[in-house]
C-alpha cells in the first residue's frame, strides 16, 4: 500500500500529470486530433474511433471548406458587383480601343497613331469608371487589381474568380461591339497589344510588370483608409497612373496593364502571339505592389500586432515545450529506476486514494 501510494504521489508531482496518465491509461486506443476529419467518424464505433468508409468521410470536410469559400456569393449585393465589373469593363474596352482606330489609314501618307490621344483616353476612361462604379463593386476593372486584393485578403478567392470572369467577358463584349460598328477598312489591328519587334519577350514582361506595379501601388495608396492626408480625387489619381503607363509603354508593348483589356481584342481577332506576357507581367506586378504596400510600407497596426503576438507565442511555446519534455523524460527515468510500476498499479493507487478522500469528507461533515 505504501509503495503504491508513493508511486501515485510521485506521478502527481510531475508536470502535466493528467495528460500523461491519460496517455498511459488509453495507449491501447486509437486517438485522432480534433479536426474536420475527427468529426467524420462512425457514431457506432466510438470505442475504436473507426472512420467511416473512405469514399464518404471527406464529404463533410470538403463541403464545409467549399461553403466557407463561397460564403457571401449568393447575395444580391455580390451579383450587383459582378454586373458592375462586367459593364465597366465593356465600356472601358469599347471607348479605349476606339481611340486606337486610325481613320486616316486610307490616305496616301497616313499619320502615326496619336500616343497622347490614346493615353488620355485610356486614363480618363478609367478615372470616370472608377468614380461611377467604385461604391458598387470597388471598380477593379482589372484582373491584376483583383488578384492584388486577394493577396492582401481584401477579397475572397471565390469572389475573385467571378470578378475576373465578368471582367474578361465584358472585355470580349466591348471589343466585339467595336468590331461590329467599325468599318472593315479602318479596323486595323483593333488595339491588340503586341510586343515591339525591337525588344525581346523578356523585356516586354519587365515593362508590363513595372507599369502595372505603378498602377496597383497607386490604387492601394489612394484608397488607403488609414491615411488622413488624402486630398483631391482618388479616381483621377488612378486615371493619371494609367495615362502615365501608356505614355511610356505604348511603343514597347502596347501598354496593356490589364490582362482583360488584352484578352478582349485578342479573342475577337483571334490574335494570341505572346499573349501570356499580358497575363504574367501585370499579375506579378500587381501582387508585388500590393504586398509591398500592405505589409512593408504601410502595414495595418492591428494586423502587425496580431502577427507579433502569434510569432512571440509560438517561440515561447516551443521553448517551454522542450523544457517540459526534458524534465518529464528525466523524472520518468528516475521513477523507473526507483520502483517499476504498471498501469494497473496506478489504477489501484488512484482508487484507494479516492476512497480515502471520500471517507475523510464524510467524517468532516459529521
Amino acid at each position: 500500500m505504501t509503495t503504491e501510494s508513493g508511486a501515485a504521489e510521485r506521478l502527481r508531482s510531475l508536470p502535466n500529470f493528467q495528460t500523461h496518465s491519460h496517455t498511459l491509461l488509453h495507449s491501447s486506443r486509437r486517438t485522432i486530433p480534433t479536426t474536420c476529419w475527427s468529426r467524420c467518424v462512425s457514431p457506432l464505433r466510438t470505442e475504436q474511433w473507426q472512420p467511416i468508409s473512405s469514399p464518404s468521410w471527406p464529404a463533410c470536410c470538403c463541403s464545409d471548406q467549399i461553403m466557407a469559400a463561397f460564403k457571401g456569393i449568393w447575395t444580391q449585393e455580390f451579383w450587383r458587383s459582378v454586373g458592375a465589373e462586367f459593364l465597366a469593363m465593356m465600356i472601358f474596352v469599347l471607348l479605349s480601343l476606339g481611340s486606337t482606330i486610325n481613320w486616316a489609314v486610307k490616305e496616301e501618307h497616313p499619320p502615326h497613331p496619336d500616343l497622347v490621344l490614346i493615353s488620355l483616353c485610356f486614363g480618363l476612361s478609367i478615372a470616370t469608371l472608377v468614380q461611377c462604379f467604385g461604391h458598387i463593386s470597388g471598380a477593379h476593372i482589372n484582373p491584376a487589381v483583383t488578384t492584388a486584393m486577394v493577396v492582401t485578403r481584401r477579397l475572397s478567392l471565390a469572389k475573385a474568380v467571378f470578378y475576373v470572369l465578368a471582367q474578361c467577358l465584358g472585355a470580349v463584349v466591348g471589343a466585339a461591339v467595336l468590331y461590329g460598328v467599325t468599318p472593315g477598312t479602318v479596323r486595323g489591328e483593333m488595339g491588340v497589344t503586341s510586343v515591339n519587334n525591337s525588344i525581346s519577350v523578356g523585356h516586354a514582361l519587365v515593362i508590363e510588370f513595372f507599369i502595372t506595379f505603378e498602377l496597383v501601388f497607386t490604387v492601394f495608396a489612394t484608397c488607403d483608409s488609414k491615411r488622413s492626408d488624402l486630398k483631391g480625387s482618388a479616381a483621377l489619381a488612378i486615371g493619371f497612373s494609367v495615362c502615365i503607363g501608356h505614355l511610356f509603354a505604348i511603343p514597347y508593348t502596347g501598354a496593356s496593364m490589364n490582362p482583360a483589356r488584352s484578352f478582349g481584342p485578342a479573342m475577337v481577332t483571334w490574335s494570341w502571339e505572346n499573349h501570356w506576357v499580358y497575363w504574367v507581367g501585370p499579375v506579378l506586378g500587381g501582387v508585388i505592389a500590393a504586398t509591398l504596400y500592405e505589409y512593408l510600407f504601410c502595414p495595418d497596426p492591428e494586423l502587425k500586432r496580431r502577427y507579433t503576438e502569434v510569432l512571440s507565442k509560438t517561440d515561447f511555446t516551443s521553448t517551454k515545450y522542450r523544457e517540459v519534455q526534458s524534465s518529464l523524460r528525466a523524472d520518468r527515468v528516475q521513477l523507473v529506476k526507483e520502483h517499476p510500476f504498471t498501469v494497473m498499479d496506478v489504477e489501484r493507487a488512484e482508487q484507494k486514494e479516492r476512497e480515502r478522500e471520500t471517507s475523510g469528507e464524510v467524517l468532516s461533515s459529521v
